[in-house]
């Protein structure tokens, strides 16, 4: 497994890391005893970026990933969470809280279910627009300090509240979703996180399942898979969109290697300060997505890509409107 800095300042990790959110929350059931030996998979295989948020099955996949690292060494993992996003008993979203005080509290719960006394990258999941981003990064600051958390990240922040960050404490890492059907990043993010030193950790690499290749249009959903709800998702747009994924799967097969790996590998060769999260659940998904490391894509291939899969040729937004209005990054 290659490895990446997240960016100037950051953790070196694993070239791939591995989202742990499905196994706990959003895509439907999931298999506790599959996911534990999934994560012990991509641990043999390298990987060392776990991705995972206290509000994820509301403090389930903490737990998960500690019975999951439970005999293992600690300092070769590398564990990002997530905090902030408020959530009812029904699974609502009731918005963010960033407060000074609440993230230390979010901190004390995240530590204790994940049965170790610091955590690698913290972040706050969402912008807390009643909160100046100063005050926020002030307080992961005194946490540094501490000791109790090792380097500060962001995720989904627009290219303003970057800069305003960066200026208060040095940010490793920029989280937000970047795949060939969602490249908003790359007019005004992306080179403002280059030139401030950030690197960018990029979920939603497969769009959700989209690109995977696995999806259909007769696939049916749990009630509890967000994707039911999801723009990209829905009737004209979800055939459109699969109309890409197989001009992808075309290209694909023409490298002998899947459509997940090659639109993995895209996001990958989009920059060494990118490290591609893979939202992988089972053993057999991982191991397609490790095969990515032996995707290699030239000038010509990545043209080839883009010229099937168009930026800005997604059908649909990448959430519903009610919680795009979320996301600074948007803004």
């Amino acid at each position: 497994m290659h490895t990446r800095t997240l960016g100037r300042t950051g953790p070196a990790v694993s070239a791939l890391g591995l989202g742990l959110m499905g196994m706990s929350d959003l895509y439907g059931p999931a298999d506790e005893t599959e996911s534990v030996a999934t994560i012990h998979s991509a641990l043999d295989a390298g990987v060392t970026l776990l991705d995972t948020g206290d509000f994820y099955g509301m403090g389930h996949n903490e737990l998960l990933l500690r019975d999951a690292l439970r005999g293992r060494n600690r300092e070769k993992a590398v564990i990002s969470v997530k905090f902030g996003a408020l959530r009812g008993p029904d699974g609502s979203w009731l918005g963010n809280d960033s407060r000074p005080e609440a993230v230390k509290t979010f901190l004390a719960y995240s530590l204790r279910r994940l049965g170790t006394d610091y955590v690698d990258v913290y972040r706050p999941a969402r912008l807390d627009p009643a909160v100046p981003i100063e005050d926020q990064v002030g307080a992961l600051a005194e946490l540094v300090r501490a000791g109790y958390v090792r380097h500060i990240g962001l995720s989904e922040v627009g290219a303003e509240t970057l800069r305003r960050a960066a200026a208060v404490h040095p940010i490793s890492d920029l989280q937000i979703e970047y795949s060939l059907l969602s490249r908003g990043i790359e007019a005004d993010i992306l080179p403002v996180a280059r030139e401030l030193g950030i690197g960018v950790t990029a979920y939603g690499v497969l769009s959700r399942g989209l690109l995977s290749g696995h999806w259909t249009p007769s696939r049916e959903l749990s009630a509890g898979d967000f994707r039911g709800h999801s723009p990209r998702f829905q009737g004209d747009n979800l055939e459109r969109n699969l109309t890409l994924t197989d001009a992808l799967g075309k290209l694909a097969a023409g490298k002998g290697v899947t459509t997940a790996q090659l639109a993995i590998g895209w996001v990958a060769a989009q920059g060494e300060d990118i490290v591609p999260l893979v939202g992988a659940r089972t053993r057999a998904r991982l191991a397609e997505s490790l095969g990515t490391a032996d995707v290699e894509l030239t000038a010509d291939d990545l043209a080839t890509i883009e010229a099937a899969v168009p930026s800005g040729a997604a059908a649909g937004d990448r959430y519903a409107a009610a919680l795009l209005d979320h996301l600074d990054s948007e803004k």
